[in-house]
C-alpha cells in the first residue's frame, strides 16, 4: 500500500506540472485527484504521520499553485508563453491597406469571390463585390474594411 501512495503522489505531481505545457485543465483535476488519493492514502496508510503527511500535501500544492499564480508571469518563460497586455492597443487591420482606395490592378488568381490581385505592385488579399472576376483582369478598389479589399471589374 506504500508503494500505491508514492505512485499516485509522483503521479498527481507529473500532471500538476503537466497542465503547465498543455493547458485546459485535464491535467491538473486529474493531478488534484491523484494528490487527494495520495493524501487519503497516506492517512490509511502511515498511521501516526498520515494525517501530517496529507496536510503537508494539501498545503505544498496550495502554496505551489499561490506562488505558481504570483511568479510565473514574470518570469522569462512565463513572459514568453503569455500574453502581459491587455489587448487595448492592438489593431487587426493590417497598415497601409487604406492607400489602395479608388486605385487600380490587376487579378493575379481568379477571384471566386476571394483572390489576389496586384496593386501598386503589392500582392493584396482581395474580395470581389459578389461575382467572380478572371485572372488578368483588370479591377479598382471599391472598399476597404479592415483587412478585406473589396474591388469590381472595371469596365472598359
Amino acid at each position: 500500500m506504500t508503494e500505491l501512495f508514492f505512485i499516485t503522489l509522483i503521479a498527481g505531481l507529473i500532471l500538476f506540472g503537466g497542465e503547465i505545457f498543455v493547458p485546459g485543465g485535464v491535467l491538473g483535476i486529474l493531478g488534484g485527484c491523484s494528490l487527494v488519493a495520495a493524501m487519503i492514502i497516506a492517512i490509511q496508510v502511515f498511521d501516526t504521520w498520515g494525517p501530517y503527511i496529507a496536510l503537508g500535501i494539501f498545503f505544498l500544492a496550495a502554496a505551489s499553485v499561490v506562488a505558481w499564480i504570483k511568479f510565473f508571469p514574470g518570469s522569462s518563460i512565463g513572459r514568453k508563453m503569455t500574453l502581459l497586455k491587455d489587448g487595448a492597443g492592438f489593431d487587426s487591420a493590417q497598415p497601409g491597406l487604406g492607400s489602395f482606395a479608388g486605385k487600380r490592378g490587376l487579378t493575379s488568381v481568379a477571384c471566386r469571390p476571394a483572390g489576389f490581385a496586384v496593386i501598386d505592385g503589392q500582392r493584396v488579399d482581395v474580395v470581389t463585390e459578389g461575382g467572380m472576376i478572371a485572372a488578368d483582369t483588370e479591377v479598382e478598389v471599391v472598399e476597404i474594411e479592415g483587412n478585406r479589399v473589396v474591388v469590381r471589374r472595371v469596365q472598359t
